[in-house]
């Protein structure tokens, strides 16, 4: 496999860090890898990566930190946290400052591989087509939705479930489609997130005054209505 595609590992487990900087090169993947928080923001700032994976616990300077810092930068690389707990607080915390996705260690090659999979899909998508349906338009550069005048910051994996949502209209996608396209893999947490991703977008709807609405066809998926005139 050859893939122009380059990671930054930030791992303090050093034989961790090294095993996984192993598996993605075998993938083809260009992988940098460093082994303390403030490293790892200084190699994030100086090169321009396709997705960066960051463990939660680190030494010098939390995960948190680090993810928080570049989101303030405005470096919206695809960040996967890793964490060695299981709490869903760890992982609400690191989606609110700003990750894409996160993993629970220990975990296997397969499930690491699926989640960069999903979370760089979207690097190949043309940038200056901006999808609509009803009232809404999805600035796909800004990463913002907009209705009339107004216009509401959308985080990555509702940018990516809304993007899905808009390109199905009024059919329905499924929770499976959710999972399989944006997290790259099933089990019930990202069922569950599937759940409040959508209520955040239905918020957000509502904030703009839209007459779209992402309706609950109940045992099936989501579909969105209202964008007859």
């Amino acid at each position: 496999m050859v893939c122009d595609m380059r990671i930054l590992v930030v791992e303090d487990e050093i034989g961790l860090a090294d095993a996984v900087g192993a598996i993605l090169r075998m993938e083809g993947y260009s992988a940098d890898v460093a082994n303390d928080g403030r490293t790892g923001l200084e190699l994030a700032l100086k090169n321009e990566y396709d997705c960066i994976i960051l463990d939660i616990m680190l030494p010098g300077m939390n995960g948190l930190d680090v993810l928080s810092y570049l989101r303030v930068k405005e470096i919206e690389t695809p960040v996967l946290l890793l964490t060695a707990k299981s709490e869903t607080d760890d992982k609400i915390k690191g989606l609110d400052c700003g990750a894409d996705d996160y993993l629970t260690k220990p975990f296997v090659k397969g499930e690491l591989l699926a989640r960069i999979r999903a979370m760089t899909r979207r690097r190949n998508i043309p940038q200056d087509i901006n999808p609509k349906y009803g009232d809404i338009t999805l600035e796909m550069k800004k990463g913002e939705l907009i209705c009339g005048s107004s216009s509401v910051v959308l985080g990555r994996k509702e940018f990516q479930m809304m993007e899905l949502l808009i390109s199905r209209g009024e059919q329905i996608v499924t929770k499976e489609d959710f999972v399989k396209k944006i997290w790259g893999s099933g089990g019930d947490s990202e069922y569950n997130n599937v759940e409040v991703y959508i209520s955040f977008l239905r918020k957000k709807l509502q904030m703009l005054h839209s007459a779209v609405q992402i309706k609950t066809r109940r045992g099936i998926g989501y579909c969105l209505e209202g964008g007859r005139r």
